[in-house]
């Protein structure tokens, strides 16, 4: 068994951690806390937008929805008068200096979550100095900045923290990295503004998100039709996310047979990665999609998802903007 499968057994299954991990984990959250403290406390400086800041992010690594959030979370932002614009490091492109993305923005220079963010009609911006970037948004004509995967990179102060919560796997064995799958401690939890929970069980104070896709999307003409018309096929299921197993479970959900392609998140699609034989209709996420235009074939299809919360919980953001002071 790979190490990187050994680790997640042990993160979400029965199985222990091996015993180098613990060391490692202790050296993890003495620097992870020292950092933090840091930023509090003024010694490394965290950089204030003349703009409302909202963050999104995780306490564990994988995927989680953040980035169906953010998309949810700057359009109900538009539909209250903002003109929010996302802000991302960009992770799986080139792009090094601070830029804002175009018509056509390349996956494999600017990232695949910008991409599609953007493809929402958000704008965005990508560079590995956050605060740089946003403010190309600011000079845009953004009143709002959204940073998506942001949690933990505190050289940009935030107004309102979101932290987004697998609620199948939660936090597995609640220990941090590499003996377990947190990036700070679970106590991180008492400081965020609000705590998404993306299907599963909610445990209390949680604001339930729902993942809903009803439909497939050709990938060389845009075509669509129900997702439901694949029940009862073959089909090959392609994911590059964190956690590849939502997106194969949501298609047997439907009622197809699903022959599983996980690959590492971010991965950088080829031709000969998707050159599957038999013909059978291929599904992907969006994220995925994003980086196989280019060399698309008619049975490829996109599974869009949209990222479903209570009114509620838009509202009550909308108000902490107005009056949340900004924070490192």
């Amino acid at each position: 068994m790979a190490l990187a499968d050994r680790l997640e057994s042990a993160w979400y299954g029965a199985s222990r951690a091996p015993w180098w991990t613990k060391p490692l984990a202790l050296l993890y959250g003495a620097a992870t806390s020292l950092r933090r403290g840091l930023y509090r406390s003024g010694v490394l400086r965290s950089v204030r937008l003349p703009v409302p800041v909202v963050v999104i992010g995780n306490l564990s690594v994988g995927g989680t929805g953040k980035t169906p959030l953010t998309i949810a979370v700057a359009e109900a932002l538009r539909r209250r008068g903002y003109t929010p614009g996302v802000v991302s490091r960009g992770y799986g492109g080139t792009q090094k200096q601070p830029v804002l993305l175009g018509l056509s923005p390349d996956p494999a220079v600017v990232g695949d979550e910008p991409c599609l963010i953007h493809a929402s009609g958000v704008p965005v911006a990508v560079g590995r100095k956050r605060p740089q970037a946003a403010k190309l948004l600011i000079e845009a004509g953004c009143d709002v900045i959204i940073a998506d995967d942001g949690l933990q990179h505190y050289a940009l102060a935030r107004n309102i923290e979101l932290c987004v919560i697998d609620g199948v796997r939660r936090f597995g064995n609640s220990r941090l990295l590499p003996a377990g799958p947190l990036r700070e401690p679970l106590s991180r939890l008492q400081q965020v503004d609000f705590r998404i929970c993306n299907g599963g069980v909610l445990a209390p104070g949680d604001v339930p998100m729902q993942l809903q896709g009803a439909l497939a999307r050709a990938l060389v003409n845009d075509a669509v039709k129900p997702l439901a018309d694949f029940a009862g096929q073959t089909v090959h299921a392609v994911a590059a996310i964190g956690h590849p197993q939502r997106f194969f479970a949501s298609l047997r959900s439907q009622g197809m047979q699903v022959i599983e392609h996980a690959f590492p998140d971010h991965h950088a699609f080829v031709p000969a990665d998707l050159a599957f034989a038999d013909g059978r209709p291929v599904l992907m996420t969006e994220k995925d999609a994003v980086k196989c235009l280019a060399f698309a074939q008619p049975h490829w299809w996109t599974v869009p998802v949209r990222a479903i919360l209570p009114a509620a919980f838009f509202n009550e953001l909308a108000s902490r903007l107005r009056t949340s002071p900004a924070r490192p």
